[in-house]
């Protein structure tokens, strides 16, 4: 049998995806065939990215993206509202892992499907090979733990975002309504799911071919893409590199592209929202600040979520717990400290005790801005104070 041109096939693939998927961006198409590929090669890796279809809305083409991708990776397993038992158990079949799609994740970890901590607990498990899923197994006091692998592919379609755990060990791909100007052909699955399959058997023969070229591969990655991001797309640059031709280009240029569309959107933790607000918006350029100054000033903030805390405003006693689990450069909990003005003592925060936790956790400051200056050497002048400035009748 004749080797299969790598570059050639993963054309074909993005020509299929594009008859029926209007991704947002040429970056999407790149992202979402080298994973479809690197489902058949997961053996080959360290750990598997999942893909994720996500948007604000319905009708943004999240399932028919996954009806694609059903297609052409192996034996694919639809899942929803899948119990997490049923998952790890399936990983396990001795006939071989499935490629598990869940479509309508947000009815999983949506804001009224509570935290379903068992399932985000297989997903996060299954992003690595080493990943396992331990239970418990017999009857009443006649039980022993098991070990169930977890290391399995999985692309999610649902409205909103996926918790930060799952997020950060994925590929996202924010999808829209097509614009009417926008055309896809119709999928029905009699007519094209025959197509789909023949490329997924030829995707097959290929990841044989190269499984152990891939296998001792180290990708280069992008300047900046570092740490977790790496981790994602290691496996996917592996089959770029593999399949040659202007693939290895394509996909540092969609590397890049969605890892910073990624830290562009991903506001963190609640914490870290809150340390970059301070930071950017709060007290950009000021050494100092009473809290009520700092509360006033943040829920004011237009597209935040400190003047609706489940129902109230963030108040001071909230404000000193989520800075409390973050640490000054004297590694020590920040805290509130007393600012003193002419006519009176008040407690506020000081920027130079924020600092440390703003180069840990926050992403760069705006280029350029006050901000860049405030966070990297905050300015104490003296005893006088910002309390001054705010609450003249203080003095």
């Amino acid at each position: 049998m004749n080797d299969i041109d790598g570059a050639a096939l993963l054309n074909e693939i993005e020509a299929f995806h594009r008859r029926f998927n209007v991704f947002p961006h040429k970056a999407a198409y790149v992202a979402v065939v080298l994973w479809d590929a690197h489902a058949h090669l997961l053996d080959a890796f360290d750990s598997t990215p999942r893909l994720a279809f996500l948007s604000p809305e319905p009708g943004s083409g999240k399932s028919r993206a996954l009806e694609v991708v059903e297609t052409l990776v192996p034996r694919p397993m639809l899942a929803v509202n899948a119990r997490a038992a049923a998952l790890f158990r399936s990983v396990s079949d001795p006939a071989g892992r499935p490629t598990i799609l869940f479509d309508e994740i947000d009815t999983v970890f949506g804001p009224k499907a509570g935290d379903n901590e068992e399932l985000r607990g297989f997903l996060n498990a299954g992003h690595r090979r080493s990943g396992v899923t331990y239970r418990c197994i017999g009857d009443g006091g006649n039980q022993t733990v098991v070990e169930f692998p977890s290391y399995t592919a999985v692309a999610v379609g649902g409205l909103g975002y996926l918790p930060d755990t799952i997020t950060t060990r994925s590929v996202i791909i924010r999808m829209r309504r097509r614009a009417r100007n926008e055309k896809a052909e119709p999928f029905r699955a009699r007519l094209h799911e025959a197509e789909g399959n023949q490329l997924r058997e030829r995707l097959a023969q290929w990841a044989d071919q190269v499984r152990d070229d891939i296998a001792g591969r180290w990708p280069e990655m992008p300047e900046g893409v570092t740490d977790r991001p790496a981790d994602v797309w290691e496996p996917l640059l592996s089959v770029a590199d593999a399949a040659g031709g202007d693939w290895p280009d394509r996909a540092r240029t969609a590397c890049v592209e969605l890892v910073n569309a990624a830290r562009a959107n991903d506001k963190g933790s609640l914490g870290i929202r809150l340390l970059t607000d301070l930071r950017d918006h709060v007290m950009a350029g000021i050494d100092r600040m009473p809290t009520v100054a700092i509360l006033d000033r943040l829920c004011a903030l237009d597209e935040a979520p400190w003047a609706d805390m489940s129902g109230r405003p963030l108040d001071s006693r909230a404000l000193s717990k989520m800075l409390g689990e973050y640490m000054t450069s004297d590694n020590v909990p920040i805290k509130a400290r007393n600012i003193k003005t002419a006519g009176t003592v008040l407690k506020g925060y000081y920027a130079l005790d924020l600092h440390d936790a703003w180069q840990r956790y926050c992403p760069p400051p705006p280029s350029g801005s006050a901000t860049s200056a405030t966070s990297a050497t905050p300015q104490v002048s003296g005893p006088e104070s910002v309390a001054e400035e705010l609450f003249p009748s203080a003095t």
